[in-house]
């Protein structure tokens, strides 16, 4: 392995970098961090090869870019453009992780799964998932880790349904999922959908209850509802933040900060072994939900 000192070069597009992601860098062992922020899509590749290109082949791979911000398609975009940029032998890390998205994701996600193993014998694959707070980060990237794993996954708006169709869209381009999309604008609207669902997701904004516990009381179906709201009131009624397969009318809840401390493990344990890799390593988000599996088995 090199002696080179690693560096962390953090890109985002807002005007100020994650101090979240500043605290990860240097718990996992990083001491030097750089930031660089108001980075647009056609900045990334300058900025890699300045990267890549003042370090020996060798030291290269002690180099790393993070990329961070709040826009999941962005991020993506951001990656491939990096990755676009790199040859041998001059090739540094990347790790994607927009406000924690694929992270947060891989864990609620993964947390999903153990809370099925015994109730569901194929686990997500078949399984009618929905997503409410699906035009959020987290939750469309949980819809596409959800569909990969061969959920029938719907996202739910809370407002019009071209909202979903718009990222449902994009991600099948992407990812190649199939995502369903539908809207329930009150309690009404969300009784209708969820006798459906075998597991229910909330990825909405703090402080707000999403599934009541009427609606609750309709998911005649459900077996697992997890919320990644740690703020009062939390997502789904009857699921505390530290909750972690509590039981619900139907089926069980999973809390915020139990989706919480997977996540931070994740984060943490990736940063890790990218500052400590013998090669350039690529993370995005089957990297992370992979890892998250093993976290959580």
């Amino acid at each position: 392995m090199s002696d080179a000192e690693p560096i962390f070069h953090m890109i985002t597009p807002l005007k100020h970098t994650s101090p979240f992601d500043v605290n990860m860098a240097v718990d996992a062992g990083f001491h030097v961090i750089s930031a660089n922020v108001e980075v647009g899509l056609k900045d990334v590749v300058g900025l890699t090869q300045d990267a890549m290109f003042s370090r020996s082949p060798d030291d290269a791979k002690r180099t790393v870019l993070f990329i961070g911000g709040k826009d999941a398609s962005l991020a993506l975009d951001q990656m491939k453009a990096a990755g676009g940029a790199l040859f041998a032998p001059f090739e540094i890390s990347i790790f994607a992780d927009p406000a924690g998205s694929f992270t947060t994701a891989a864990a609620m996600i993964a947390l999903v799964e153990k809370h099925l193993a015994g109730k569901r014998p194929e686990g997500l694959k078949g399984a009618k998932v929905q997503i409410y707070g699906a035009t959020g980060i987290v939750g469309g990237i949980a819809a596409v880790i959800a569909a990969q794993q061969g959920a029938e996954v719907t996202l739910v708006s809370h407002r019009v349904i071209e909202d979903v169709e718009v990222k449902a869209i994009d991600f099948k381009k992407r990812f190649g999922v199939i995502l369903d999309c539908a809207v329930a604008t009150d309690d009404a609207e969300k009784k209708a959908l969820v006798p459906q669902a075998e597991v229910i997701l909330t990825a909405a904004s703090a402080g707000v209850e999403v599934i009541s516990r009427d609606v609750l009381e309709a998911a005649t179906s459900l077996l697992v509802a997890a919320d990644i709201n740690a703020v009062p009131p939390t997502g789904i009624a009857g699921v505390g933040a530290n909750d972690d397969g509590i039981a619900l009318p139907y089926g069980v809840g999973v809390g915020a900060l139990v989706i919480g401390q997977l996540k931070y493990q994740v984060q943490h344990q990736i940063l890790k072994r990218i500052r400590n890799s013998d090669v350039a390593l690529r993370v995005g988000v089957l990297e992370a939900y992979e890892l998250a599996r093993t976290l959580s088995a």
